[in-house]
């Protein structure tokens, strides 16, 4: 018969045959399946390791049996920390620290537990004792990692380098023992444990000295630590955050040259692909941004680009110690829909001058479109709000198509604005001038009326866009209409500053007024100019200097009026104000449209257009060249 084991011996295989249940893994499931059933194996050791760990503290606490008792603790706070149970974790490793310091005959007084831990690190003389409380120690320094509690970090540096050396140089032997039955075993290997943490505190660390500006500081410590035995995701993400030092300081092709190695070593990591797409805008470089977000967005669309990069079999998973606030922001990366719509307005905004095409964009805005009309609605409702809303991307998509010279589809989506905007346009809209500091109940207000502006401005849009259409296909009495019930909604929006009274507003009394104004003035001159394009085309010369001169007044930079004004001038034989007028609109440098410009209200070709060498041959005919 074997031999009776001892109370001791049975407690020890109890900790080992949990360990062993909580290994077996449950093959044939999906990620959801094998993540849920991992929580719970989690769950139902942690209650059985704190069962086991009352019976053995119900015993006086000596040094021969404090290695058993402390394997527990490391065990059950392994999966407390887990399951981010942090204040579990840390109530275990009080008693832990208690029951040693009581062994040791050391008081026990110390409330701040980096003083405690000092303490026992002195008090701990015991061979058999002192590796049991460095495996614990490491785990309190996981705690105090998966916390973001970087300073206390700091502040016990020296304590936790000799951690390391120790553990490096297995002088316990923590593998070879663990096969022994008579030896505890642990739910993580500490000195796996160790270097998982050591290279995750130099990333934190590092995030951390970069959001503080501290780049240069950064850049080292984290090329130290990118040639330290971790995970290649891990490795990736030293040289991602290289780059992001460098980007600071303001050396991009170097930055580009780290992101390019945080992909090389983790295809995964997709933020290197996203940080080497904005350094390609900064630079201008416009081909290559359009390619940077195709394979950004191709990355996204992969099923595996919603699972945790960080992935690991092990219970402490190595994105448990990445979950700073500095390091989660300078990880972001916009939604799939947000790529596929930055996408989609490079490629038309660009596509006469790189190697996309226009119609390549105009898919990526229908295909935009339908993902948020699909039934799908549970993903495409958390990225909706880093779009723009709805009627914005309809109109967007109406502008490609035209440019696309499909000006039906533009059309049929303009019908689509106007019928759901249409009703709920107000008769007048009055702006006040607002003061500075506002309370909140002005802030409410002001949402308010700029949601009843929005809407009027894209009714307004939508019919300058069928404008457009009409003038595609030479019809300009329809381009008239059009354009005329685009005007005649904007001129509902009055100005009203302090002690005056409303006025429809002018380019110098809305610099500094908002977006929405800007656009306003925008908007009014495209639309006037529209139309006195129209009434050119149809004789109509009286009407069309009328509206062409207006255009100018509500939008001066408007190249479009400014030459069609000039040329109505010659038609009317005014020709030296022609010959002035062609000029100065020449004499304008164009401006670079901001993101406040809207594609859809850009200046769009359409079916007319004037030759400028024939508008210079005629200025020099009049010898005023």
């Amino acid at each position: 018969m074997d031999r009776a084991l001892s109370v001791f011996d049975q407690w020890t295989q109890e900790n080992n045959d949990l360990i062993k249940k909580y290994q077996l893994q449950d093959g044939g499931q999906d990620v959801s399946n094998q993540s849920h059933n991992q929580t719970q194996r989690l769950k139902w050791c942690l209650s059985e390791f704190h069962k086991l760990l009352r019976k053995i503290q119900g015993i006086p606490a000596q040094a021969d049996h404090a290695q058993l008792e402390l394997a527990v603790v490391y065990n059950a706070c392994v999966c407390a920390i887990a399951q981010s149970q942090f204040s579990e974790a840390e109530s275990l490793f009080i008693q832990a620290t208690n029951r040693v310091l009581h062994i040791t005959g050391e008081g026990d007084d110390a409330s701040d537990l980096c003083v405690r831990w000092k303490t026992v690190f002195k008090s701990v003389e015991n061979p058999a004792l002192k590796p049991c409380v460095l495996y614990l120690f490491c785990l309190q320094w996981a705690l105090w990692l998966a916390t973001c509690q970087l300073k206390v970090i700091q502040d016990l540096q020296s304590e936790i380098s000799s951690l390391c050396e120790t553990l490096c140089g297995d002088d316990w032997g923590i593998t070879t023992k663990r096969k022994l039955s008579n030896i505890p075993m642990l739910m993580m290997n500490p000195r796996r444990l160790s270097e998982l943490l050591q290279i995750c505190t130099s990333i934190g660390q590092g995030a951390e000295k970069l959001s503080d500006g501290r780049s240069s500081e950064a850049l080292s410590s984290l090329q130290t630590a990118s040639t330290m035995p971790a995970p290649r995701a891990l490795v990736a993400f030293t040289h991602l955050l290289s780059g992001f030092c460098l980007a600071h300081m303001r050396r991009p092709q170097m930055a580009l040259q780290f992101y390019r190695k945080a992909l090389e070593t983790d295809p995964r990591c997709i933020c290197a692909l996203y940080q080497s797409m904005l350094i390609y805008r900064q630079q201008g470089n416009t081909q290559a941004e359009i390619q940077a977000l195709r394979l950004l967005h191709k990355s996204l669309m992969m099923p595996s680009a919603s699972q945790p990069t960080l992935a690991d079999t092990h219970p402490l998973s190595p994105s448990l110690f990445l979950s700073s606030q500095s390091l989660t922001t300078l990880l972001s990366v916009p939604s799939a829909l947000s790529v596929l719509h930055s996408m989609a307005l490079k490629c038309v905004l660009h596509g006469s001058c790189c190697f996309c095409r226009v119609s390549e964009g105009v898919e990526h805005y229908l295909d935009l479109l339908a993902a948020l009309q699909s039934e799908d609605q549970n993903n495409v409702l958390a990225e909706v709000h880093t779009l723009p809303r709805l009627p914005e991307l309809y109109l967007e998509a109406g502008a490609a198509l035209l440019i696309d010279q499909r000006p039906a589809d533009c059309m049929a989506l303009c019908n689509e604005v106007i019928s759901t905007t249409m009703e709920l346009v107000p008769e007048k809209v009055v702006l006040e001038e607002q003061e500075e500091k506002s309370e909140p109940e002005t802030r409410e207000l002001s949402v308010h009326r700029d949601d009843k502006v929005a809407i009027m401005l894209w009714t307004a849009a939508a019919y300058l866009l069928q404008g457009h259409c009409h003038t595609h296909r030479r019809d300009w009495k329809q381009a008239v209409t059009h354009y005329t019930r685009s005007i005649n909604l904007l001129v509902k929006v009055c100005i009203k500053k302090k002690g005056s009274q409303p006025q429809i507003p002018t380019a110098d009394i809305t610099a500094n007024l908002g977006t929405n104004l800007y656009i306003l003035q925008r908007l009014k001159g495209l639309s006037l100019a529209g139309r006195g394009l129209s009434f050119t085309q149809m004789d109509r010369l009286k009407e069309a200097l009328r509206d062409l001169q207006l255009s100018l007044h509500a939008f001066p930079d408007c190249e479009r009026s400014g030459l069609w004004c000039g040329e109505v001038l010659w038609r009317l034989s005014r020709r030296q104000e022609a010959a002035a007028c062609w000029k100065k609109t020449w004499s304008i440098s164009p401006q670079s449209l901001d993101d406040r410009v809207p594609v859809y209200l850009h200046e769009l070709q359409d079916g007319a257009s004037l030759d400028s060498s024939e508008l210079r041959h005629r200025i020099q005919e009049l010898g005023l060249a």
